[in-house]
């Protein structure tokens, strides 16, 4: 197992300045309506905060590049909802599931930016939040607002867990 593990780290250094392109991508697709659905990029990237800082990369070019894909996703996907609107809920894979779009919007009914923020912490509301923020016209500021405070949060929340226990550990 130690030769295992020491030839995956042996490769992560070996490809170090595509780290932070890869958790960006990560991110970004955990973010983005649809594809969060399909993605799961935070057990990867929890696991991913180990790897990285085992291999002896820096934490912070790592924590922008998740922060910087959260926050571009859920910006693609309130554009998405309110360019959209409604008829997005036809589109795979909201059309076998449409009672997410629908729990979505009662939460952001009742939460409102609040819900945008909260959302990226709760897997299917992730995916959903910011498409009902444009959906239902959400302005652009508090909406950037909640995306990027709760990017910056999501990426710590996922990253230094892995990241910390190595430290801790090594």
């Amino acid at each position: 197992m130690e030769a295992l593990s020491g030839a995956i780290l042996d490769i992560v250094r070996a490809h170090a300045v595509l780290a932070p392109p890869i958790v960006f991508a990560l991110a970004f697709g955990e973010s983005l309506a649809f594809v969060s659905l399909l993605l799961p990029a935070t057990v990867l990237l929890v696991g991913g905060g180990g790897i990285v800082s085992a291999a002896g990369i820096g934490f912070w070019s790592i924590w922008s590049a998740a922060a910087a894909g959260a926050a571009l996703g859920d910006w693609v996907s309130y554009w998405l909802g309110l360019h959209y609107k409604e008829a997005i809920g036809g589109i795979w894979p909201l059309s076998r599931h449409p009672a997410l779009l629908s729990r979505g919007q009662a939460f952001f009914e009742k939460w409102g930016a609040a819900g945008v923020f909260l959302g990226r912490f709760f897997g299917p509301l992730r995916s959903v939040m910011p498409l009902v923020a444009g959906i239902c016209a959400m302005p652009l500021i508090p909406f950037q607002i909640a995306n990027l405070t709760s990017a910056v949060l999501w990426a710590t929340a996922v990253l230094a867990p892995g990241w910390l226990a190595v430290e801790w550990l090594l």
